[in-house]
């Protein structure tokens, strides 16, 4: 199994940085969800990562920098809206999609003239960054399609020995993905609802597009019509619609934004005690995980508000159901 070390341990950060530089994977926390990290610069260390998560090379990674000087050594055509987001919300979960250099490696691009770059903020990913003194490429570390890792325990368990080392930060504050966001056309486009709201995005740099969440867009991860998926079959309902009723004799788990009464039900995930959507997204993947680990029969997920959190909350319970669907 992948050793675990504690992220606050100096000697443990030097041990990870090592790896990356050697062109080794390494898992590490960050405050959105734990990442699957290699030397974006390294062609051959940037495969493994398809390799482990069983990841299609349509599907592009986002590069980890350490500030935001890093930018233009990476990236060009700079917009001004993105300075200005980079100034608001840099250090955090916010992904920028920019025109790429030629140094970074079409494979993390998928092939496009676009990379996705992000300043984390959690204290054991900049730590690692400092350290390594690279550019870190890291996806979800889990593999690819499901459901995204909150703690070190679930990387462990669902990768186990593919990743030799994880950096252990705790659980993930945020715990979605970061939003991306994009220049590429006149408007500013938010092609995956994330970490950063998009009514935050728009107080700094004004109106924004939300893509389609039918038409995935092959600049961003993570918008593939199936994706953040349990293996229960996950269905969807509206916010405080009536229950279904279990069937007879079925193992069914139900997913609700806040404590309601219920009953017949095997057991009852709540993300929230009162209906905040930041504590509710910070809970979601855990759930789905606890609900994954039942042997339940099915599971129905209780719809939230589209507003705040609540968009990349429903964006990831949507493809999660997608997922259902299809299998």
């Amino acid at each position: 199994m992948a050793q675990i070390l504690n992220g606050s341990d100096p000697q443990a950060i030097h041990t990870a940085a090592e790896k990356l530089r050697a062109g080794e994977l390494v898992a590490f926390s960050t405050e959105t969800v734990y990442g699957l990290g290699a030397n974006a610069l390294n062609e051959r260390a940037v495969a493994q990562i398809f390799a482990v998560k069983n990841r299609p090379h349509f599907d592009p990674l986002i590069v980890h920098l350490t500030d935001k000087e890093d930018v233009q050594r990476y990236a060009i055509d700079i917009d001004r809206r993105a300075v200005a987001l980079m100034d608001r919300f840099w250090p955090g979960p916010l992904t920028l999609v920019f025109r790429k250099r030629p140094v970074i490696p079409d494979l993390v691009t998928a092939g496009f003239d676009t990379v996705a770059l992000r300043v984390p903020a959690h204290p054991v990913a900049l730590a690692l960054l400092h350290e390594a003194q690279v550019p870190i490429a890291a996806p979800s570390a889990n593999p690819f399609g499901y459901v995204s890792p909150t703690t070190a325990m679930h990387v462990q368990e669902t990768l186990g020995d593919a990743v030799g080392l994880i950096l252990d930060g705790g659980f993930c504050a945020v715990g979605v993905e970061s939003t991306v966001c994009t220049f590429m056309e006149e408007q500013a486009m938010i092609l995956r609802p994330g970490g950063v709201a998009l009514e935050e995005i728009e107080a700094v740099i004004g109106p924004v597009r939300l893509s389609s969440t039918t038409q995935p867009n092959r600049r961003s991860p993570g918008t593939l019509a199936s994706h953040y998926a349990p293996r229960v079959p996950l269905s969807l309902i509206a916010l405080d619609a009536p229950l279904p009723r279990p069937r007879p004799g079925e193992r069914t788990g139900l997913l609700l934004l806040k404590p309601r009464p219920v009953e017949g039900y095997m057991t009852v995930e709540f993300l929230s005690r009162d209906g905040n959507l930041v504590e509710a997204a910070a809970n979601l993947f855990a759930a789905l995980r606890r609900l994954d680990g039942l042997g339940l029969d099915r599971a129905i997920a209780e719809s939230v508000p589209e507003q705040g959190l609540g968009r990349a909350i429903m964006d990831r319970l949507r493809r999660a159901a997608a997922s259902a669907r299809n299998h």
